[in-house]
């Protein structure tokens, strides 16, 4: 069927109207804290809901359904660890994070290990953050390219500009109330997706159970004791509470969030209340994923790959009107990620590396140079989604592998830093680097599920980080 002038408008009075309402925070913009901390002066909800945000990309929504039209629901243990992971945020890093006037996660660090240290866990964030982030913006062109026809480049581009647009001017503050827009907007639009799928499929809701117990969608726990497995309940939860453990308690990204809110009561509820959303939200990805296979009972191969699926039906089933409302929900997805990591990346560079450097660099050129790092980085973020457009396999799964390689090392670091208080800097760096360096080898050279890597990696840097800091101790008082 395609899309037609109604769909076309409706995407692109979104496009439009969320670039305007983002550059509406601009004038607030006059210090380091206005742009990167959005002068804490933002609710809890608010919060939570752009933390949702950031955890969802495009990605998520066009491949969790295609995984799950692929297998079943036992994705959502892992989503069970993400709630866990929270929960060991709240009580073990966020105290530490409202202990003074931070910034960013890795300050942190200076203050425990000292300023090398903060250097290096900075710089990992920005490499590996980076990477994950290309596939991100990759997502968008499935969805562009087949609902507008552009090019794979073509979309990317046009996304990653508009998205910069109001990043570069509002800051932090344009990138949460954005997102809490975007997140209304993609998740009504899932809903209304769900609700259309039932109705076009004959005999409605009954006959889509059937189906999927039929053919074992609705498979939701695995309690098979194989580690080779990567979504049973043992592998999903931990590696699900790890995993978010150590994105949302030690990468920029997502603590830049937490230190902007109003006191650490706020971010805690702020945090604690995402998990419920997102809980929420992925049942309702892996369910629309089900449900279309219930609708085409087709191969994913019929599309090219899982991935393609649902665009593909939004595009050529839904009826106009709402084709357009749903690409645009999609996309909403695509620009709060993409905004957040263009926010948190820029900050981490100006605030953790540049401003070591120059540290008595004035206000005015801070700001200054932090708008020229928030370009840049959507340069290299485009660069970086061009270099995916090759990749195999779901891209949800590609992105958390990537992300997954440095996050055992980071969170290592951390929790030697504050759950020990002999762990020296070296002892710690050293552990850093062997985590990661486990955790690229089992990437490049094994089987090892990727819901494995940040427990294996964490426990790594924890397991050469103490014991060498306690030697390099005991050598120097010798």
């Amino acid at each position: 069927m395609g899309l037609n002038r109604l769909d076309f408008a409706i995407i692109a009075v979104y496009l439009i109207g969320i670039t305007l309402f983002g550059l509406r925070f601009r004038k607030r913009q006059r210090t380091l804290r206005d742009y990167f901390l959005a002068g804490r002066d933002i609710p809890w909800w608010a919060i939570s809901l752009s933390i949702v945000a950031a955890e969802t990309s495009t990605l998520t929504i066009i491949s969790i359904p295609g995984l799950a039209y692929d297998t079943n629901l036992t994705f959502l243990q892992v989503v069970l660890g993400y709630v866990a992971g929270r929960f060991i945020i709240s009580f073990v890093l966020l105290p530490h994070y409202f202990r003074g006037d931070l910034y960013t996660a890795y300050e942190l660090i200076e203050k425990r290990f000292g300023p090398n240290l903060r250097s290096l866990t900075s710089g990992l964030f920005l490499l590996t953050r980076a990477a994950a982030e290309g596939v991100r913006v990759y997502a968008v062109s499935i969805v562009v390219s087949i609902a507008l026809g552009t090019g794979e480049v073509a979309s990317i581009a046009i996304i990653t500009l508009l998205t910069l647009i109001y990043t570069f001017e509002g800051g932090l503050a344009a990138v949460i109330w954005t997102d809490v827009v975007q997140t209304a907007i993609y998740v009504f639009g899932t809903l209304l997706g769900i609700a259309t799928i039932v109705h076009y499929v004959p005999g409605g809701w009954a006959h889509i159970h059937q189906i999927a117990v039929a053919s074992g969608k609705l498979h939701t726990f695995d309690f098979t004791l194989s580690f080779w497995k990567p979504y049973t309940f043992w592998a999903g939860f931990v590696g699900g509470m790890f995993l978010t453990t150590a994105g949302h308690g030690t990468e920029q990204l997502f603590v830049q969030r937490l230190l902007a809110a109003r006191s650490q009561r706020q971010s805690v509820t702020a945090l604690l209340s995402s998990g419920a959303v997102i809980l929420f939200q992925f049942g309702l990805f892996l369910m629309l994923g089900v449900m279309l296979f219930a609708y085409y009972m087709l191969p994913s191969a019929h599309f090219g790959k899982a991935d393609r699926i649902y665009p593909t039906f939004i595009v050529t089933q839904m009826p106009h009107g709402i084709a357009g409302l749903l690409i645009a929900a999609i996309l909403a997805a695509a620009m709060s990620n993409l905004s957040a990591a263009l926010n948190s990346l820029s900050s981490s560079t100006i605030l953790d590396l540049f401003l070591r450097l120059r540290p008595h660099t004035d206000e005015r050129r801070r700001m200054v140079l932090s708008r020229f790092a928030t370009v840049a980085w959507a340069i290299v973020l485009f660069s970086l989604a061009l270099l995916s457009l090759h990749r195999a396999g779901h891209v949800v799964e590609v992105g958390l592998q990537i992300a997954s390689i440095s996050y055992g090392a980071l969170l290592g670091v951390f929790l030697l830093g504050v759950l020990t208080r002999r762990a020296t800097e070296l002892g710690a760096a050293i552990g850093m680097l062997c985590g990661f360096a486990v955790e690229v080898y089992l990437w490049k050279f094994t089987s090892v599920p990727w819901t494995w890597w940040v427990a294996i990696g964490t426990l790594t840097t924890f397991a050469v980080g103490y014991p060498l800091s306690l030697l390099a101790q005991k050598i120097k008082s010798s």
